[in-house]
């Protein structure tokens, strides 16, 4: 007979516009914004790598974490995506929510605090039709972000200028969302169609596997993505390599990148499996164990708000040097 089951028919959405948010297009950097700058030689190292992987046409890949796009870096993003800086974005679904709720209202981010005590946390309307999205992307055999990007082009967003998706969409980049079910505030809504979420999810896995194919020359920045980055990447990359090693063909010389806050020490070999560090998924999958094969990493330490802004502005100037 099966377990009983929650009633999502009973849930009461309201209007964003009912909603107090804490972030909004002010935290927003731009390429003539102001910024803290820093001597990092990761990151002189990274702009280096970059540069030379546009100009051989080898993948630049930026798996993000959601916090990336609310520390304001999408403009940033955006400019080296029309550079062609970058030719793959990865978000988690909190990602894609941050880039759409920017382009629909401008602001985004709810206190959970303030509404998780009525249980309004996550149930707003306007937010929920990105599941719509979800149900267009299955009927058109294409992947949740070109999906959600097309209607952000195309559709009344006043802030569309600054979300990622829309500009990937309109240069013809992937971006490629990757979502576990029940971690993201659109899964509570009654209009979700868990079987559009799959296909459309896993549609864009494959288009991602699909760039880690090609991926030999190039680079992989995972910036503040715990455990989607670098457990899409390590799957994605077993599956490329297994064809590639039918064929004769490697997949080992590029180069990783990891931007986040915890303090790693001797990154080059994998943490001790009694300690804390060694759950750290991008540490010893993305820093470690995928190049030890012939490629190279290097991690930057940061606030995201202040190492995406130097890493941005060192490869304009790395390639107005080179």
């Amino acid at each position: 007979m099966g377990y009983p089951q929650f009633d999502r028919s009973k849930l009461h959405l309201k209007s964003l516009s009912e909603r107090v948010n804490d972030l909004n297009l002010s935290v927003m950097i731009y390429p003539d914004s102001p910024y803290e700058k820093i001597d990092n030689p990761n990151i002189d190292f990274l702009a280096k790598k970059i540069v030379m992987a546009h100009k051989k046409n080898a993948p630049i890949v930026l798996m993000l974490g959601a916090h990336v796009l609310r520390r304001g870096n999408s403009p940033l993003l955006i400019d080296l995506m029309r550079r062609g800086f970058v030719n793959h974005i990865s978000l988690n679904g909190a990602g894609a929510i941050h880039d759409y709720e920017f382009a629909l209202i401008g602001e985004t981010t709810e206190c959970v605090a303030r509404y998780i005590s009525d249980g309004q946390f996550g149930l707003w309307k306007e937010t929920g039709r990105i599941n719509e999205a979800m149900v267009i992307a299955q009927q058109q055999g294409i992947g949740l972000g070109e999906a959600l990007g097309k209607i952000i082009a195309e559709g009344n967003f006043p802030n569309k200028e600054v979300s990622l998706l829309a500009k990937a969409y309109q240069l013809h980049i992937p971006l490629t969302i990757h979502i576990s079910i029940g971690q993201d505030i659109i899964h509570e809504h009654p209009n979700l169609d868990a079987a559009a979420l799959g296909s459309s999810s896993y549609t864009d896995f494959l288009v991602f596997t699909e760039t880690i194919s090609r991926l030999e020359g190039g680079v992989l920045l995972n910036i503040g993505s715990a455990v989607m980055g670098p457990e899409v990447y390590l799957k994605a990359l077993s599956m490329a390599r297994n064809v590639a090693h039918q064929n004769g063909k490697v997949i080992s010389h590029f180069t990783t990148g990891v931007f986040d806050l915890h303090d790693l020490e001797n990154y080059r070999t994998e943490a001790p499996r009694g300690s804390s560090i060694y759950y750290y998924r991008p540490y010893k999958t993305i820093l470690v164990r995928t190049v030890q094969d012939g490629g190279e990493s290097v991690y930057i330490r940061g606030d995201h708000n202040v190492t995406v802004p130097n890493l941005y502005h060192r490869i304009i100037q790395e390639n107005h040097e080179s």
